[in-house]
């Protein structure tokens, strides 16, 4: 019973695999209108034959019958070429290309047969080579489905057999028999082809499938199943082109986290991916159908919002949504917020490149003057990027050892009315455009990568001024994001000072928050190694950035400065002097010394005295002279020292 089922199933179309389905149909669009040519002119060269032979009721008129039959159905497959796959009717269209395959075989052996009757030696060898070649041409033309081949073959087996065994004619047996042996190695050879094409086609099928797959995962964020930086700039570019042929207006948005990377460093990586998956969750539910969310990269998101969305109400929206705190793995919550840059088209730029870097800078604008805010690109934006792009063409060609130049400030040891250091201050005044402030060009300096270079060249200046001061006055120095993101800059550093014969201890580098925050594990191993040859290391600007107890204490520090934001309104602002005895109170308990900047009044500093502020800085004391003016300032000192501050009681 199972042998009869699977001879059964020889003949059945695989209606199960809709794949193998289409197939099979776009290989008989070309093969099927092959057979029914050559089934018309094979069968015409038979009647050709017996014409005259044979009567025409035997010899015409029936085969008219076929060739009419065959001739719509050629036209119909013809006509279908042309046109897409009906996947609704494949499989119905394929039982009907079995069923006439079988019946087209029926009429056309019964009208050899019949002719047969009629023929000479000639002509009934003619039907004979009519019937194999035939046979051969109809198998291998619809070979690609097995169930209308093996039914032509058998039918036409079976048929002329069946007649052959009426003859007594030992020589048609044996053509019987050649015929039969052919058949068989024929049906053997279209189930193995059938079976490789079946196999073929399903390995396609999952070379698509894992084709399909690598594409998208080359376009996905496989951590927040956002499309990625590729798929993001291939949106950008469809909606240039769509907004070309429609004149159709769109947006595109730049989103950064703010205080990302100290959930990162304090909780792990895994509360850093769970705040990313959740910040991805929360800016598809705010743009929702308005646009495409994509990550960039780290904690960086992009946006392409179709028409004129109003950016501040959008902006908001994410902000609001972003604000909310964020539960992490280890059940703990963490608090972040966002800084976003917008740039319209076409007003901000036509190309896809220029479109990124306007709404880059309104996001570098909005975290250097108003951290956590959504801000447009605009023309006064414009102005300025070109102004920065001015500057930083001068700085590639500045002669930086004639144009760069430092001065110092001290830094005063009040109770003991002695300097112990000077910090040095950066410098430039540029022949084309004169002198440009430090907050201008070292921002773009940084974002350049043309710090570096200025750093080498201000600390080998910094580092020949400290050996003419006294052993006991120190430099200090600061350093950029880039070297303190570069152990190879650290190690240039080293050898800097290692060649300069300053004794390192006299040393002290000075690091903003900011910048340490951009990466704490490789900053710490930076500071580590410069803390490790007798450098001392200095947190400046402390209390504005993401301060951190658990960074402050993993950091090789000897240093805290204050932020002179904090001690402008001091002497006024009771919060300002809590957090000023805060910090020294920090500082004292880390056993770390603290600096207190941006001194202007004596009042100040009798006040921060008596909160236990021993170094200070600030136009109160002095402003930032010359390298010669430092010499002057420190024999003036040696013969008539600083008076000591006194506190106020």
């Amino acid at each position: 019973m199972r042998r009869l089922l699977t001879i059964i199933d020889l003949f059945r179309v695989d209606t199960a695999n809709p794949d193998l389905m289409r197939a099979q149909m776009l290989a008989l669009r070309n093969q099927v209108p092959m057979l029914y040519v050559i089934l018309a002119i094979n069968s015409t060269a038979v009647a050709v034959t017996y014409h005259g032979v044979a009567p025409d009721a035997v010899t015409l008129y029936p085969l008219g019958a076929l060739l009419t039959l065959c001739a719509l159905r050629l036209g119909l497959w013809l006509r279908r070429r042309r046109q897409p796959v009906d996947e609704t009717r494949i499989a119905a269209r394929l039982r009907l290309t079995v069923a006439l395959g079988g019946l087209l075989a029926i009429g056309f052996m019964t009208w050899g047969i019949a002719l047969f009757e009629y023929g000479d030696g000639y002509a009934k060898a003619h039907t004979l080579f009519y019937v194999g070649t035939t046979m051969i041409a109809c198998a291998f033309c619809l070979v690609h489905l097995r169930a209308a081949a093996l039914l032509v073959m058998v039918t036409v087996t079976l048929l002329f057999c069946l007649h052959v065994s009426r003859l007594d004619n030992h020589v048609m047996r044996a053509i019987a028999l050649n015929l039969v042996s052919v058949s068989a190695a024929l049906l053997f050879v279209v189930v193995t082809y059938y079976r490789d094409f079946t196999r073929l086609i399903g390995q396609q099928v999952e070379l698509e499938r894992l084709s399909r797959e690598n594409q998208r995962l080359a376009n996905l964020d496989t951590l927040t199943e956002l499309p990625n930086r590729r798929s993001f700039f291939a949106s950008l570019e469809q909606a240039l082109e769509a907004a070309e042929g429609t004149g159709e207006a769109f947006v595109v948005g730049l989103v950064d986290l703010d205080g990302f990377k100290p959930v990162n460093d304090a909780h792990g990586h895994g509360a850093g991916d769970a705040v990313l998956q959740e910040t991805a969750r929360r800016l598809r539910g705010v743009v929702g159908e308005a646009g495409v969310v994509a990550r960039l990269g780290g904690d960086e998101f992009g946006l392409v919002l179709r028409g004129r969305p109003a950016t501040a109400a959008m902006g908001e929206a994410i902000r609001t949504a972003l604000s909310a705190p964020f539960r992490l793995p280890n059940g703990s919550t963490a608090q972040i917020g966002a800084s976003i840059g917008f740039a319209a088209h076409p007003e901000a730029g036509a190309k896809a490149a220029v479109l990124v870097e306007r709404a880059d800078y309104a996001l570098y604008y909005a975290k250097a003057n108003s951290r956590g805010d959504a801000v447009l690109f605009t023309e006064e934006h414009e102005r300025l990027l070109r102004t920065q792009s001015v500057i930083e063409q001068a700085l590639r060609h500045a002669d930086l050892a004639r144009e760069m130049c430092l001065v110092y400030q001290p830094i005063v040891d009040v109770r003991r009315g002695r300097t112990v250091a000077f910090e040095a201050l950066a410098r430039w005044t540029s022949p084309d455009l004169g002198p440009v402030s430090p907050a201008v060009f070292v921002p773009i300096a940084e974002r350049s990568g043309l710090i570096t270079r200025i750093t080498a060249v201000l600390l080998g200046q910094a580092l020949a001024a400290a050996r003419a001061w006294p052993d006991e006055v120190a430099l200090s120095f600061n350093l950029s994001m880039a070297d303190i993101a570069s152990p190879q800059a650290a190690e240039g550093i080293v050898a800097a000072i290692r060649a300069s014969g300053l004794k390192p201890g006299r040393v002290i580098l000075e690091a903003t928050e900011t910048a340490l925050i951009q990466d704490i594990a490789k900053a710490q191993a930076v500071l580590e190694t410069l803390k490790s040859n007798g450098i001392a290391i200095a947190l400046d600007d402390f209390g504005t950035g993401y301060s951190s107890l658990g960074y402050v204490h993993r950091l090789p520090l000897d240093k805290l400065k204050i932020d002179r934001s904090f001690i402008s309104e001091i002497t006024a602002d009771p919060a300002s002097r809590d957090i000023v005895t805060s910090i020294v109170a920090l500082a004292r308990n880390l056993k770390l010394d603290c600096v207190v900047e941006g001194i202007e009044t004596d009042e100040q500093a009798r006040l921060l005295e008596s909160l236990g502020c021993v170094l200070m800085q600030g136009y109160h004391f002095h402003r930032p002279m010359g390298f010669s003016d430092t010499l002057h300032y420190l024999d003036r000192e040696a013969v008539r020292a600083i008076p000591p501050v006194r506190a106020i009681a």
